[in-house]
């Protein structure tokens, strides 16, 4: 089996069959022939349903997060939302804290109207996830690491208490795509990312994906949901993700070494009062990072001193670093999570989430330097 990096640059296959084109074609089709009686000899029917191009791309995607099944969506909510659709009515999902701030909102909107109940907890306190179990978990919901606090909860052990209930682990691994994070190979059973984000990698496209560690009857339903539903990828969109992927493993690389150097310069800024970043020896779940990660990634945020004004002035003092939502794209991005989020946000007014892009280390080091010194 090649190993993650090959894959990933090869993502695609071998040279198609007709022209024998290196990079992989991208079929428009909107429906395909079958027989008058209904059968289907090329194996698809109308886009909806399936088509070429979305599937290579799943098949991709399994691949390298090690799954049986993988599915594409054309936004990453969708895929969450179906994910959580699929379940039962009557269950009761676990939702970490530090989650997505619209998977909490789709919680407290949607979850009466669909029959599901919901409970949020720190899951980096495994005993607070032990005891807020029902009978009806049915799904523990995780993301590793979070946005915005960047905490990192163990994958091995949520599985193991979820599967000891009856239940499936999910890990929300968007901030850690496949190359530097694998929650399958460490027990959970379905993996949801935005692909918009590091999957994509420039910016230019939407998607999300779930991956299955067994092809059983939550993917099935969850397939099923995605036809009648109509949340199918686009072909095109599924294109891009997959030549997105082609690079992936060579831009994490570079995300990752960023990422540290920006963090490091951070926690020594006297302006500064807490760095998240799980590359750093102290971050509280450092030890845990390095374990299940092969790299801490491209993403991080820091707390200035002063709170919500002395933020708000420094994300308008940056010149490299754009105000802008979304991460994972080449270019460098600052958000103040909190006004984003709007009322009722949990995050802390003087933090700052950034996405470090691919630019030169030293740059955006200066950059950062000139905002937090004022001008």
């Amino acid at each position: 089996m090649p190993r993650l990096e090959t894959l990933a640059a090869r993502a695609g296959g071998p040279p198609a069959p007709a022209g024998g084109a290196l990079a992989p074609p991208l079929q428009l089709a909107t429906t395909f022939e079958h027989t008058p009686d209904g059968r289907l000899p090329h194996g698809f029917l109308y886009q909806r349903y399936d088509n070429p191009t979305q599937l290579e791309t799943e098949q991709v995607l399994a691949a390298l997060e090690g799954a049986r099944r993988a599915l594409l969506f054309p936004t990453g909510m969708a895929a969450g939302a179906t994910a959580l659709q699929a379940l039962p009515p009557g269950s009761h999902v676990l939702l970490c804290d530090d989650s997505y701030f619209s998977f909490r909102t789709l919680a407290a909107e949607q979850f009466p109207r669909w029959g599901l109940e919901c409970s949020i907890v720190d899951f980096t306190d495994l005993d607070a996830v032990r005891a807020a179990l029902r009978p009806n978990t049915a799904l523990l919901w995780a993301e590793t690491p979070s946005t915005p606090r960047l905490k990192v909860c163990d994958i091995a052990a949520l599985a193991a208490i979820a599967h000891g209930a009856g239940a499936r682990l999910l890990v929300d691994g968007t901030f850690a795509p496949p190359v530097i994070q694998q929650p399958l190979a460490l027990g959970a059973d379905i993996v949801l990312h935005s692909a918009t984000k590091y999957l994509g990698g420039h910016g230019d496209v939407m998607g999300g994906v779930l991956c299955f560690a067994e092809d059983g009857g939550h993917a099935a339903a969850c397939h099923r949901l995605r036809l009648l539903g109509g949340a199918t990828a686009s072909p095109f969109a599924a294109w891009m993700v997959l030549r997105g992927v082609r690079t992936l493993a060579a831009r994490m690389d570079w995300h990752c070494r960023n990422a540290r150097r920006v963090a490091e310069f951070l926690a020594a800024h006297p302006k500064v009062a807490a760095v998240h970043y799980p590359g750093l020896p102290s971050h509280p779940q450092h030890a845990l990072a390095a374990a299940q990660m092969r790299g801490f990634g491209g993403m991080l945020s820091f707390e200035v001193a002063g709170g919500r004004e002395a933020a708000l002035a420094v994300a308008a003092r940056l010149r490299l670093f754009t105000n802008a939502t979304s991460l994972g794209s080449t270019e460098s991005l600052v958000e103040h999570r909190a006004s984003i989020e709007g009322p009722g946000s949990p995050t802390p007014g003087g933090l700052l989430r950034l996405s470090v892009g691919l630019e030169h280390a030293d740059d955006l080091v200066a950059d950062l330097e000139q905002a937090l010194a004022g001008g």
